[in-house]
């Protein structure tokens, strides 16, 4: 079944009364990292469910993280952009 860009969806679950957020999601991309999380660290991640569209996983609720934008300035943009200007020719 073909999902449109919307329909693919991730919803995370979690409450101050439990120490375990689940995670349902019909996005392939984010399907395919918790799928290795699973089979890597499968004491830690566990799937809880699913069907012919979507998963439902399991894990900690510590594992979820609010990161704040990464600032870069003029002088590292302008120092990468030159790296990488250096490896491309190298190549």
């Amino acid at each position: 079944m073909k999902l449109s860009r919307y329909e693919q969806e991730t919803i995370v679950n979690y409450n101050a009364g439990e120490q375990t957020a689940t995670l349902y999601t019909r996005d392939k991309a984010v399907m395919r990292k918790l799928d290795t999380l699973v089979s890597d660290y499968p004491d830690t991640y566990e799937l809880a469910g699913q069907d012919e569209v979507s998963k439902t996983y399991s894990f900690p609720k510590t594992y979820i993280s609010y990161r704040k934008p990464r600032a870069v300035n003029t002088e590292q943009r302008e120092r990468a952009r030159q790296m990488m200007l250096m490896i491309n020719a190298e190549r």
